[in-house]
This record gives structure tokens, C-alpha cells and sequence, in this order.
């Protein structure tokens, strides 16, 4: 397996961070990421046995643009006022598929990708209820007319729903990661006298 190297993760991060403000946004990023990445990986497969170099470059690029477009304006057609608060984060999707298929994500394993979309996609959905929960004390709220959200408290800590909370969350996040695999390390550790 070719580890991904450090620019599509700080691509992703841009993505992740912007669409993580609401469950909302998350769950229709994942949509939309799930259904171009999947039409993605099915049209590049025949491009690539015959196109190598810049102009895999040029079609990769035209493919993802192509694709990303399309999900945008079905979103507008379904889900206008989701489509509406991504902003220009959707369009970071194609982005994302060309650097991924630079670095030949596409061409592992089924199973390699699937757990690297899975842990991703968990990565959104977890940032996406804390910074809803912990930033306006409802979860949930918006997602249908009927169900008013899940209201813990009435106000909540407007920095999480800005940008940089999103950084601090996630940087606390990744601490509670690493504690946590410290901790179970060191206890199966054994020591002998």
C-alpha cells in the first residue's frame, strides 16, 4: 500500500473543516463525496490503460470537475439549503480526486479504500455533532420540518461553529487519540523485576 503523503490530508482538512459546521453539511458532503468518488474510481479505470502522463493529468482533472458539477446541481435540485451552506467546500471534492488519484488511491486494494473513506467519513460525522452540539447546544436542528433537533442547552460556545474552534476541536481530538493510544500501549506493557 503507497502511504499518502502529507498534501491530500491537508486538502481534506480544508474540506472537513468546512463542512463539518453542521450534521447537515456533513451528511450531504458525505453524499456527495461518496457518489463522485464512486463514479470517479468507475470512469478514470478505462482512462487510465489509455492515457498516461499530463494528459491523464488534464482528464483526471476534467472527470472530477465533470462529476463534482453534476452533484452540485442535483444537491441545488434536492437540497437547496444544504447545497447552499457548503459553499465552495463541494467543490473541493474534485480537488480531493485529482490528488487522490496522483497518489494512486484508486489503484489500491477495494478494501484499502473503503476503510480509508470509512475512518474519514467518521472523522467528518464526529466533528460535525461536536461543533453542532458543543457550538449552538441543539443537534440536529434543520435537518427535517417536522423535528425541531435534539436542544441540550440554549446557547453554546460560538467559536466552535467558526473556523478556528473547528482547528482547536480537532487538535483536541487528535490529543484525546494519541492519550488514548499511550494508555492502552503502556498497559500492555509488562514489567518484570
Amino acid at each position: 500500500m503507497k502511504r499518502l503523503t502529507n498534501l491530500p490530508n491537508a486538502l481534506m482538512l480544508a474540506l472537513l473543516l468546512g463542512s463539518s459546521a453542521t450534521l447537515g453539511n456533513a451528511l450531504t458532503m458525505l453524499l456527495m463525496s461518496s457518489v463522485v468518488l464512486t463514479a470517479y474510481s468507475i470512469c478514470i479505470s478505462p482512462l487510465r490503460l489509455r492515457l498516461s502522463g499530463n494528459s491523464l493529468l488534464l482528464a483526471s482533472l476534467l472527470l472530477a470537475a465533470t462529476l463534482t458539477s453534476c452533484a452540485n446541481i442535483l444537491a441545488q435540485r434536492w437540497a437547496l439549503q444544504w447545497q447552499q451552506s457548503l459553499g465552495i467546500y463541494a467543490g473541493l471534492i474534485a480537488l480531493q480526486c485529482v490528488v487522490l488519484e496522483y497518489n494512486g488511491f484508486f489503484r489500491q486494494a477495494l478494501t484499502e479504500r473503503l476503510k480509508f473513506f470509512g475512518l474519514s467519513s467518521g472523522l467528518l460525522l464526529t466533528l460535525a455533532v461536536l461543533r453542532e452540539l458543543l457550538g449552538q447546544g441543539h443537534l440536529g436542528r434543520g435537518l427535517s420540518e417536522h423535528w425541531q433537533g435534539l436542544v441540550l442547552f440554549n446557547e453554546g460556545l460560538h467559536l466552535v461553529t467558526l473556523i478556528p474552534g473547528a482547528f482547536i476541536l480537532l487538535g483536541l481530538l487528535l490529543a484525546a487519540r494519541q492519550a488514548w493510544t499511550r494508555s492502552n500501549a503502556s498497559s500492555k506493557e509488562t514489567h518484570h523485576p
